[in-house]
Formats: C-alpha cells, sequence, structure tokens
C-alpha cells in the first residue's frame, strides 16, 4: 500500500501523517489511495488526531471504563452513543465517524463493533469475560526476554497485568511483540493441540492473536530461531 508522507510539528512533536480516508465503494482505508480500487477517497482523520483518539479508546475499552464514565458490560461491550459522548466531552473533533473508521482500518483489528456495541477484542486490564470461538488449533508462540524464560518453563505462563494470556498464531508475530520489549527474544512453542485436548480454554480473537486463561508449563517448549 502507498502512503502519503507529511512530516508536521505540533507542540513539540514530530507526526509523519498516515491519513484515514474513505472510498465510497470500499469503505475506510489508510493511505493516499483505496487498497481495492485505488481511488484517492474522502478525508476523515489525520496521523495526530488517530493517535490521540486511539489512545483513548483504548484506555477507556481496555483499562479504565468506570474512571472516563464508561458502563461495560461482562463481555466488554459498550453503548457506542455513550462511548461518543464521552469522547465529544474530551475532544470536540471526535464524532461517530471518525470513531468508525479508526475501528474498520485498524490493521491489527483491535476493536469490534456489533450494532449499537463496540469494544476491545484483546488487551483488558479490567476484569472482563471474552466470549471468542475455541477454533481447533495446533502450536501457537509466546514471545519472552532471556530472563523471563527460566520462570515461564517452571511455572508456565500466566497474565500479567492483563486479563488473559495473549498469544501468537506465528513464530513472526511472537518474535515481533516480544522485541518492544527486549533486544534479544526468545521464542516458546505451545502445544495447542495437547492444551485442548485436556481441557484448556484457548479462544481465537483474529487471525494472529489467541487468548488463555493459563498455560501450564506441560506444553511449552523452547523453538530455534527461524531464519
Amino acid at each position: 500500500m502507498k502512503y502519503i508522507i507529511l512530516t508536521r510539528y505540533i507542540n513539540n512533536k514530530t507526526y509523519v501523517d498516515i491519513m484515514i480516508r474513505k472510498c465510497e465503494e470500499h469503505g475506510y482505508f489508510r493511505g493516499d489511495a483505496c487498497p481495492a480500487c485505488g481511488t484517492e477517497g474522502r478525508y476523515v482523520l489525520d496521523t495526530e488526531r488517530e493517535e490521540r483518539l486511539g489512545r483513548f479508546i483504548s484506555g477507556a475499552l481496555r483499562h479504565f471504563p468506570d474512571d472516563v464514565g464508561l458502563k461495560m458490560n461482562l463481555r466488554g461491550w459498550v453503548e457506542i452513543d455513550h462511548l461518543c459522548d464521552i469522547m465529544k466531552r474530551r475532544y470536540k473533533w471526535a464524532t461517530q465517524e471518525r470513531l468508525i473508521a479508526l475501528v474498520q482500518s485498524d490493521e491489527k483489528n483491535r476493536y469490534e463493533i456489533d450494532g449499537s456495541l463496540i469494544r476491545a477484542r484483546y488487551g483488558h486490564s479490567v476484569d472482563v469475560e471474552l466470549d471468542y470461538p475455541e477454533n481447533e488449533l495446533l502450536n501457537l508462540y509466546y514471545g519472552a526476554s532471556q530472563e523471563e524464560v527460566d520462570m515461564l518453563l517452571e511455572n508456565g505462563i500466566q497474565p500479567i497485568r492483563q486479563r488473559y494470556v495473549h498469544l501468537s498464531t506465528s513464530y513472526k508475530r511472537a518474535n515481533e511483540a516480544a522485541s518492544v520489549h527486549t533486544d534479544d527474544p526468545i521464542v516458546l512453542e505451545i502445544d495447542a493441540k495437547a492444551a485442548q485436548e485436556d481441557g484448556i480454554s484457548i479462544m481465537t480473537v483474529n487471525d494472529d492473536i489467541v487468548l488463555a486463561e493459563c498455560v501450564p508449563v506441560d506444553y511449552i517448549s523452547v523453538v530455534e530461531p527461524e531464519d
């Protein structure tokens, strides 16, 4: 995909603009041309505002709904209209269309909308009970630092500061996720097939991420780095 690259300086911060735009035929996208048909589309949101709105939505739907006045049900859903009312009090430019554009153009598929409701798909620290399907799986992956590996191989993988353990469907994705926190990640492999056969719940969130309450040590091994 080709992107518009515009550098701006706002409040001593540098922004590289990758616009969110809307193609009337194919919907919202990020970049300067619709990936399906190549049309320029209509401007909806710039990078500075996308970052600000994204941080707020992430916090509200994952970490502090009560603090901003949101009523969240056990499955993590909140009313879109209520969320939009709260957004607009903080950001006068934060319209419902811009919220929907942010969600539908998100390549990481972090949020979902169902009718009048919206929720984060993963990343919660608040107590939610998500209800994604438990598809049959083979192997999953978890990236960790050198210092963490011995502890994980002894005690298993438990959620830290999050409601669920987040596992990756590929070695590459796990390595990328761990590289955010450590320069030399170790990737662990989880025998998901055996774990599911033994009754451990593993929910599929999207093509990249699955969630589990925990992963016992019996299903974990260290894998060699991929070339």
